[in-house]
């Protein structure tokens, strides 16, 4: 999945020499935290968030430093962040070093930059023209319309079965972590062992994640490999199911 597939295409901008409180109220009246600055072409010159508004003197929070920090800062750096927190406009008080993704990017890797940095949304530029924003409202919303395909009806019980072995084998974590799995009529009943209490639950988010999975039934046996404790599986009262078509052996 790319950027381009996710973001807000209409973002709603500001300009540089527009006034903080103005920016402020849009942002409340929109419900937005956050402005990607434009100037007259359309061209991004900085975004402007809620967290540039923490540090601000008319609610007493600007940030104070002791006599010899400020000393070691020097002026230079006194004085822009005199700036940042008495600024009148939105140039005064943005961030102008923005942090970018184009939409062809693969969205894992606009994900890692908001993770690794710490920002909660990122526009999205071509040749630093903006063309929209992804933010995590976007990923949630992305979320929601993959997590719809789960609920697919009409996927077949030997679908179903293809996908979960597939998974299963792709993953380093527990390649042989069950021995056979069993699918009717779309519920899914896991039988074998496993060696450790994660991998259990890996295992059932795992089959939930499978389109047309309406419910799993955990039959797995956890034996621990060191000290050889047979953890049972809470729901192995239940009435297996029968070992014929519906159930494959997992190689």
């Amino acid at each position: 999945m790319k950027v381009g597939d996710v973001m807000t295409r209409d973002a709603i901008t500001i300009q540089a020499d527009v006034g903080v409180v103005s920016a402020m109220r849009l942002m409340l009246d929109r419900k937005i935290s956050g402005l990607p600055v434009v100037d007259s072409a359309g061209s991004l010159v900085g975004i402007l968030t809620e967290g540039d508004f923490l540090r601000r003197a008319e609610i007493d929070t600007e940030r104070r430093h002791p006599r010899w920090v400020e000393f070691l800062l020097g002026p230079g750096r006194l004085a822009s962040e005199y700036v940042a927190t008495h600024g009148r406009k939105v140039e005064e008080v943005m961030t102008h070093d923005v942090l970018t993704a184009t939409e062809d990017m693969p969205l894992a890797d606009a994900v890692r930059i908001m993770e690794e940095r710490h920002v909660k949304r990122l526009p999205v530029v071509n040749e630093r023209r903006l063309t929209g924003i992804v933010s995590r409202s976007d990923l949630l919303r992305a979320f929601v319309a993959e997590a719809a395909l789960f609920s697919a009806e009409g996927t077949s019980d030997a679908t179903i079965r293809q996908c979960i072995a597939e998974e299963i084998d792709r993953q380093h974590w527990s390649p042989q972590a069950a021995s056979c799995i069993g699918v009717k009529n779309g519920t899914v009943e896991l039988r074998g062992i496993v060696t450790d209490e994660r991998e259990r639950t890996a295992l059932r988010v795992l089959v939930e994640n499978v389109p047309g999975v309406r419910h799993v039934h955990d039959q797995l046996t956890t034996i621990e490999p060191v000290t050889g404790t047979v953890v049972r599986s809470p729901s192995e009262t239940r009435e297996p199911f029968e070992l014929d078509q519906h159930v494959e052996r997992l190689k």
